[in-house]
């Protein structure tokens, strides 16, 4: 399909994996309006690294999820919903539970009861690998109980199930994608991969919470492609998909390896703070994607030692931009 002039919506089009996909899209040629969460900065967020010429193909819309209104006028006229906009920070959630509750569930909501009105042709939802808390069986494919380990994992889980409810109930076009662990250029560091590279680039050692847990990591640019796969292929309404690279890595053996990367010697140390409660602890995510593979003929291509180093390669470039000192949430 040619994205050539389709008019496209991406909610969270301001943060780390929405700004790749409405690069991605806007260099296909679509007509994407981004709606991003409204600062009195005038701050839209990680679109500023978008190139000039792409960024002034945009039209960006502030707002909030929980307004229905704002969301109307950002959705009318469009074809493709991707939907990302959500409050994503595990820590923070319990800290503001309230918060991140309302924006995930009833931000979802509001898209897919406006979805009823301007009837687009696909509203893609993004979900995360944490619905499925630590897994049961492994891999875990999508039949995976759902489990709220932590505030905004429910969040998430309510936000699928509203997205489930209104494909059954009212046939809005929706389809659910799963990312596991995406990562890459522009990440914050409230995610491992950037804690690990900034403190390894910068100190003599590394300090992180628990480090057995394993991670299922995927280069975002795979993330992205699978999103716009979702979007386009046939038979796959009301399905929820896994986006994964269908291997894991302890979160220990990833500090070797960043460390590796980096090129000099760095100690790894347990830091109290940043360990989750222990029930809430994610031990093992580790993706079948397989259904992705059968569905959207999608795979990941990029390799976790390549993805690493473009990695690592844009935040030595970007140091001013990380809070070096600080335990980011």
């Amino acid at each position: 399909m040619s994205w050539k002039d389709v008019r496209v919506l991406v909610t969270g089009a301001g943060g780390f994996i929405g700004s790749h996909l409405v690069e991605e899209l806007a260099g296909q040629g679509a007509r994407v309006r981004a709606f991003v969460r409204y600062n009195s900065r005038g701050d839209f967020g990680f679109l500023k690294f978008l190139r000039a010429e792409l960024r002034q193909t945009l039209e960006i819309v502030q707002g909030d999820l929980r307004d229905p209104s704002a969301l109307l006028r950002a959705m009318d006229g469009c074809t493709y919903v991707f939907h990302l906009g959500a409050m994503i920070s595990i820590p923070y959630s319990y800290i503001h539970p309230r918060e991140v509750i309302e924006t995930n569930i009833l931000g979802t909501l509001n898209v897919l009861e406006n979805s009823r009105l301007t009837r687009p042709d696909r509203v893609i939802h993004v979900s995360t690998s944490e619905v499925y808390g630590t897994a049961r069986t492994v891999p875990i494919s999508e039949n995976h109980p759902l489990q709220g380990q932590s505030p905004y994992s429910a969040s998430k889980i309510g936000a699928d199930k509203v997205a489930e409810s209104y494909y059954r109930a009212f046939d809005v076009p929706v389809i659910t994608v799963r990312p596991f662990n995406t990562y890459g250029p522009r990440q914050s560091a409230r995610a491992v991969i950037p804690t690990i590279i900034t403190q390894a680039l910068t100190k003599e050692h590394v300090r992180l919470g628990a480090l057995t847990p394993t991670r299922d990591f995927t280069f975002v640019q795979d993330t992205v492609r699978g999103f716009i796969s979702a979007a386009v292929a046939d038979g796959v309404l009301g399905t929820e998909i896994n986006l994964g690279s269908n291997r894991e890595i302890s979160i220990g053996d990833l500090v070797d390896l960043i460390v590796k990367l980096v090129g000099k010697p760095v100690e790894a140390l347990r830091d109290e703070k940043r360990l989750r409660p222990g029930k809430s602890e994610v031990e093992r995510l580790h993706a079948d994607n397989s259904l992705a593979a059968r569905l959207l003929g999608w795979k990941p291509s990029v390799s976790l030692t390549d993805g690493l180093g473009r990695t690592i390669a844009w935040i030595k470039d970007h140091l001013d931009l990380y809070r070096i000192e600080e335990c980011c949430v």
